[in-house]
Parts: C-alpha cells; structure tokens; sequence
C-alpha cells in the first residue's frame, strides 16, 4: 500500500495488532495517529515508530472519540482510514458473569466500535472519501460457547460492518470488517478467565497462532482490496463454513465442547 500523505487513526496500538498496524501503516507512509487507553503503554509505541502521534483515548468514550476524529481530520485536513481496533475478552460460562463485566465487555468491543465508526462516517462522507476498517473476529462468524459476551459483541460489530458497507458505498467511504483466527496478541495476557485457565486454553487449542506481522500484513492486503469481510487464516474460513453449511453438525459438537470444559473445570475445582 502506497500511504504517503494519508492519515490513519488506529485504537488499542499500545499492544498486539494495534501496535503492528501503526507500524506497517508508519512504515508505508502513512501519517498514525495511536491510542490507547493505556498511556504510559502508549507512549512506548509512539516513541518506537516513527510517524506515530499517540492520543490517549477510552473508546467508550464518544465525546472524546469524536472530538479526537474531528480534530484529527482539521489537524491534517483529511482523514483516509480509521482502525477501530480496540477490544477485550472474556472467557467462561455466561452464568459466571457479572452485570459489570458485561458492561465492560460491550462499551469497549461494540460502544467503542459504533462510536469511531460513526464518527468516522460524517467526517469521511463530508470529504467524500475514507475506509473504516472494524476488527471483529472469527467469534463474529460463527458461535463460540463459553466465550459467549464476547462472541455477541463480535457478531454485532460483523453486522454493523456489512450494512453499513452497501450504505456508505455512495458516500465515497469504504467499510471492511476484520474476522482473524487466533493471532498471537497480548490479547490473552490481558483476558478475564472466569473458572477457566487461559494459559493451559490457549495451549489446548487447535488451531495455530498466526504472527501478528503475518496478520496485520493480511488486514492491510484486505483494505488495499477493499475486501468486504477480510477473514483469515484458513482455519478461520474453514470454521466460517462449517458454521454456515453444517447446523445441524455444529450444535452436537459445540455442546460436546462444552461439556468436556465442565469436566475439566470440575477437576481442577476438586484438585
């Protein structure tokens, strides 16, 4: 991608694939304004990448997150790509859950995506051009039990994306939504295990970790495409299919799936 002149704005780039995308976008040419909620993270970015100017936000914040696109686009006088990028997960049964945690869960990974999405959209569809870009998930594609406040905000931010994308079309803007398998990300470092081992999950699970170069590099060949659902790697389409074309499979096997984490949480409860 040939990004000279154009300004981006990406959330969550103190860390995992944030981080990576200001920096392959830097490296490109590209003007990057970073957040983050994590300031003192942030700033360790901003300092590593050249191009980078780092803006301390909470996405589920909509006056700032407005305040802080609006100022962008005045502050360079175009705004071409905006990375909502941010989120959080929580895994373990849905019974376990707290009112807050579900508060949590959906002001960063939905209410923080609707609110740089639409301001992102009057800014673009005034200058009559922009790409919005919305990370979601392969959790967005398909069910995906004991991680079930997370996979509804991603479904959510699946459904946001596509209709808007026939919406925007004849506004100029662009809008493609990001649904990547497991990527190797902090994201696991900083996830809230309700009864559930992360560490002994994530070492438990079939399908490969995919370097977050790898992965930022995929999401930008998506965007330069104009890709309406850029989902990767291929493990991540084979589980969007089957959960498309094999229903009737797909609900034994996932119940299956969760009896056996009853099982293991039960053990390791009686430990």
């Amino acid at each position: 991608m040939d990004l000279q002149g154009k300004v981006a704005i990406v959330t969550g780039a103190a860390s995992g694939m944030g981080r990576e995308l200001a920096r392959q976008l830097a490296s490109a040419g590209a003007t990057v304004v970073a957040t983050d909620i994590d300031g003192q993270a942030l700033a360790a970015t901003t300092a590593a990448i050249p191009g980078t100017q780092g803006q301390v936000l909470d996405v589920a914040d909509g006056v700032r997150f407005r305040q802080l696109v609006e100022e962008t686009a005045s502050t360079h006088g175009r705004l071409d790509y905006v990375f909502n990028n941010a989120g959080i997960a929580i895994y373990g049964e849905a019974l376990d859950m707290t009112r807050a945690q579900w508060e949590k869960i959906v002001n960063v990974n939905l209410w923080g995506v609707i609110n740089g999405t639409t301001a992102a959209y009057e800014v673009m569809a005034r200058q009559g051009f922009g790409q919005i870009v919305n990370t979601a998930s392969a959790a967005g594609l398909a069910p995906i039990p004991m991680m079930t406040a997370y996979a509804m905000t991603k479904h959510a931010v699946v459904g946001l994306s596509t209709s808007l994308r026939t919406e925007a079309a004849d506004k100029g803007v662009k809008v493609n939504v990001v649904c990547p398998g497991v990527v190797s990300t902090g994201i696991f470092d900083h996830a809230i295990g309700l009864g559930i081992n992360i560490p002994k999950l994530r070492g438990k699970s079939p399908m490969k970790e995919m370097p977050v170069e790898d992965a930022v590099a995929r999401i930008l060949r998506g965007v330069a495409a104009n890709e309406a659902v850029i989902v990767f790697p291929a493990s991540a389409k084979m589980l969007d299919l089957f959960s498309r074309f094999n229903r009737g499979l797909r609900e034994p096997f996932l119940q299956q799936a969760v009896r056996q984490a009853r099982r293991l949480r039960a053990r390791h409860d009686n430990a």
